[in-house]
């Protein structure tokens, strides 16, 4: 503890006598300071033990004294020394009364102990109080890398709450929570995701305080990591502003976190490279020797349904968002202790992850918040933070192939209806119709059908109302005349107009079915 009056007081030495403030001798003494200005309050820092003989103060004069004193408190003076038998032979009563009125210690110094004394004390003590709180930093940092070797983040968290007499969490790049120490911090932590993420947004290094005076605690926040964009965070709360010792021991776990984030993003990138290896395998159709090379990195994977998730960003820039998707699905794996298996290819990113699972639902829940954000107009939003997500069927490592396919086809859905995510599922249940909207689908029926809207708009037939009608009877000839009120006859002879015109065979099934699916996307506009 740095030094205090009542330690002053109590030095052997010194032999100082309390005359005011006797309940206010516990605040720490920053330094002693000498000064007979009678106003020395331009050159105090606050935190001062002031030491004066009243060589240029009118000490007997209360109303001087008020003002003096009045001054002192003002800047911080956390006590005031006066030597006896120099100027004066006793404290002056307007002095004492002044500083029993403010609260302001006032200490009695005999002629015999000289003011050099009383700073070398305040001096000595300082320097042995920086002296045990460096030790107790060494110490804290030998006991943090102790624990960061044989047990990972989780052990310095718990060796950091210890140190500081609070509590420490772990956040990873998604703002989730990891770790907490004690284990009650869990719930602590998990309120702070908010301020978590707003640290994010800061180029790292980055730290914000949390709380205060009027909170249960106070909580620093740091960003772990070495690259722009923070990789983690640590929270330490406290129950006050952190010491010299808990200060050491704070950086020490930061710099221990983020040589483990650093060490983990190597380990990550080596890992990348294996899933790369295993996803080409099994798109190749080699599913053993996919199997083969994931190992229990990825094997566990392999034994259960997966779905195949491709993703893109349509604005040509993979960073940001398709960056930030693979946190999310990372991040959710990891809590819930899933394999997922997460390949970068250029502008897309092509993941794996157990079907029914949190890597899944995190997608999912990822592209629903993007798709409900972009329904709100904002001004200046950054074409890069675009994303389109196409999410596969089940499969096993046998169909990863044609899982990839669906994923690419749900993708290429999601990009023409202007959607952030599709699953083929979706496709499956729904019905084919409405994807005769596209544009090339109508030019092509235009480009079909325009011979016989030209003969149509003549005067000479209905056509294509009679071919309408016959299709949608399936070539029965009775029920389709019907449909029209004209006669079966009538109908066969303008269904050999339609042959003679197209220049196709109405008996040719292929030929039917284009002529169908034209009909039904003009009947769309």
């Amino acid at each position: 503890m740095p030094p205090t009056l009542a330690s002053l007081v109590h030095h052997s030495a010194l032999k100082l006598t309390v005359r005011a403030g006797e309940d206010r001798l516990d605040v720490p003494v920053r330094w002693a300071h000498v000064s007979e200005l009678a106003d020395p309050v331009p050159y105090m820092e606050g935190g001062e033990l002031l030491l004066i003989t009243a060589l240029k103060l009118d000490a007997e004069d209360p109303e001087a004294m008020r003002r003096y004193v009045r001054r002192l408190v003002g800047a911080g003076v956390v006590g005031l020394g006066f030597a006896v038998g120099v100027n004066y032979e006793e404290i002056p009563g307007a002095l004492v009364d002044a500083c029993a009125e403010e609260g302001l210690p006032l200490l009695e110094v005999p002629r015999r102990t000289p003011f050099l004394a009383i700073s070398k004390a305040v001096s000595a003590a300082i320097a042995a109080d920086q002296y045990r709180a460096v030790t107790a930093g060494f110490a804290a940092q030998r006991e943090l890398t102790k624990q960061a070797l044989n047990t990972g983040p989780e052990g310095v968290l718990t060796a950091l709450a210890a140190q500081v007499d609070g509590w420490a969490a772990l956040y990873d790049a998604s703002g989730a929570v990891v770790a907490a120490a004690p284990e009650w911090a869990g719930r602590r932590a998990a309120r702070l995701t908010a301020e978590v993420e707003r640290l994010r947004e800061r180029s790292a290094p980055a730290s914000s305080v949390v709380g205060g005076p009027d909170h249960d605690d106070r909580v620093e926040l740091h960003s772990l990591g070495t690259g722009r964009r923070p990789r983690a965070a640590l929270a330490v709360g406290t129950a006050a502003a952190l010491g010299t010792a808990e200060r050491y021991a704070v950086h020490s776990a930061i710099a221990l976190l983020t040589l483990t984030t650093e060490r983990s993003r190597s380990l990550h990138a080596a890992e990348q490279r294996i899933g790369t290896a295993v996803l080409r395998m099994l798109l190749a159709g080699e599913p053993d020797h996919a199997r083969a090379v994931a190992g229990d990195l990825y094997g566990g994977l392999l034994d259960a349904p997966f779905r195949m998730i491709v993703a893109e960003s349509p604005s040509g820039t993979a960073g940001e968002p398709l960056g930030e998707l693979a946190e999310a699905v990372e991040s959710a794996a990891a809590r819930a202790g899933e394999a997922v298996l997460v390949v970068p290819e250029g502008e897309r990113l092509v993941v794996l992850a157990a079907d029914q699972g949190a890597a899944v639902a995190a997608c999912a829940a990822y592209a629903t918040a993007l798709e409900a954000a972009r329904a709100v107009p904002e001004q200046g939003r950054a074409e890069e933070e675009e994303l389109i997500v196409g999410l596969s069927a089940p499969a096993g490592p046998i169909a990863a192939a044609a899982a990839y396919k669906q994923a690419e086809q749900a993708l290429s859905v999601a990009r023409r209806r202007g959607r952030v995510f599709v699953e083929h599922e979706q496709l499956a249940a729904g019905s084919v119709l409405p994807l005769l909207a596209d544009d090339a689908v109508k030019a092509f029926a235009d480009g079909l059908l325009r011979a016989l809207h030209e003969h149509d708009a003549t005067g000479r037939g209905d056509l294509v109302a009679s071919l309408r009608a016959w299709l949608s009877r399936h070539g029965q000839w009775d029920a389709a005349a019907a449909d029209l009120g004209v006669h079966r006859h009538t109908l066969r002879y303008r269904m050999r107009r339609v042959e003679e015109i197209l220049g196709r065979s109405l008996d040719d099934p292929d030929v039917r079915m284009e002529l169908w699916l034209a009909l039904k996307a003009t009947s769309t506009e």
